[in-house]
């Protein structure tokens, strides 16, 4: 999703490379919350929790600054965020757990589980009168391509005939995900797909899928399938009144000072919402995520507890961009993809650490959100 500007809240949560020799708590270590409180006393983010693994041992973990800078309630461990788009990779592990029960295949059709989609037409341009030229897909989106970014959604994001109508239907109004669904039915694809790599809606529809697949809602799925098993009792689509003392309060830059400022795209995680974003909506605190992370560097499995296939984790933390896209320029934010620095589903997957120019490991798994929490979800030479 976009970027909110200066946005306050960060949780870092590094995981080392599983099967190292565990080390003494090194004073490095140190430097990490010094940097960390330089942001907060710059006033560059609010607060910080940050969390260093080295195998199945948290070693370092520490909470700086506040949640709250009007009330300065101080930023803790157990602290709530909104994930934003880091609900992105744990949708792909919802659909990668039907996927390991037989329940769809990658290279299926979209239409043939959101049959909404079946008469999409594709964006070709305008005439005269601005009115839109549509032409049909040479060939229809697939899965494989829902799940990278490559099968012509958008998210409303920018400028032109196609962005603009994703903003004329208010697509983040909707009731519920059938109501979602039919308003990207009504709209044209970006471009052909498997032409580009855009930023999308694609895994709010992947969210759909979940809930048709398994008759479950997409909350209910995530809380019995990923959530209970692994332990991340304060991760979910909204904040229950008892908890709601920890949720951080959002900021964003106004000149040179943080201000508080709505939620965007319609999400107060108030109450359970009618329409639950694959692409951006839960909320989680760092020590969930940080479960989450262990279980993808676990292939697929934590504390004895097997919730997706080791084979499931793997296709889903390995490159599946079309080799010709890869040094397009496509990309969001902070993520730029190229060469060495590319796509698995839903997150990038670092191919070559040197050719990429980032000092992380190869295969190295990740995605950030708006509110700039940020993940690596597996580390290895």
């Amino acid at each position: 999703m976009r970027r909110l500007g200066g946005l306050v809240l960060t949780a870092a949560l590094l995981i080392a490379q599983p099967g190292l020799a565990e080390p003494a708590p090194s004073p490095r270590l140190a430097e990490v919350d010094k940097a960390m409180d330089k942001l907060v006393k710059a006033k560059a983010v609010s607060g910080v929790v940050t969390m260093v693994y080295r195998g199945d041992r948290l070693i370092h973990s520490s909470a700086l600054g506040y949640r709250d800078l009007q009330s300065r309630a101080p930023m803790t461990e157990d602290t709530i965020f909104r994930a934003y788009s880091m609900t992105k990779p744990v949708t792909a592990v919802a659909m990668m757990i039907l996927h390991d029960q037989g329940k769809w295949n990658l290279d299926d059709p979209v239409a043939k589980y959101l049959p909404e989609l079946a008469d999409v037409k594709v964006f070709a341009g305008q005439r005269a009168d601005g009115s839109p030229i549509l032409e049909a897909p040479a060939k229809p989106p697939t899965m494989r391509q829902l799940m990278t970014h490559t099968a012509g959604f958008s998210y409303g994001f920018g400028a032109g005939f196609v962005d603009d109508g994703y903003r004329a239907a208010d697509i983040w109004a909707a009731d519920d995900a059938d109501d979602f669904v039919r308003r990207i039915a009504a709209l044209p694809l970006a471009y052909q797909p498997g032409s580009q790599w855009q930023y999308s809606v694609s895994v709010d529809l992947q969210g759909v899928i979940v809930e048709r697949l398994s008759g479950e809602k997409l909350g209910d799925f995530m809380r019995r399938h990923i959530f209970e098993p692994l332990g991340m009792p304060d991760t979910g689509f909204y904040v229950p009144e008892a908890k709601r003392g920890r949720f951080a309060t959002l900021y964003g830059w106004a000149g040179d000072r943080l201000q508080e400022i709505p939620s965007p795209f319609n999400m107060t995680f108030a109450a359970e919402p009618g329409f639950a974003s694959g692409g951006g909506g839960l909320v989680t605190t760092a020590g969930d995520y940080a479960r989450f992370a262990r279980m993808l560097v676990g292939e697929g499995e934590l504390d004895g507890r097997q919730v997706l296939s080791a084979a499931s984790t793997r296709e889903m933390m390995t490159t599946h961009l079309p080799p010709e896209l890869i040094p397009k320029g496509y990309g969001i934010g902070f993520q730029g993809l190229r060469p060495g620095y590319e796509y698995g589903f839903d997150g990038v997957v670092v191919t070559d650490p040197a050719a990429a120019h980032v000092a992380v490991g190869r295969g190295t798994y990740l995605w950030d959100g708006a509110a700039r929490h940020l993940v690596l979800g597996r580390s290895r030479k």
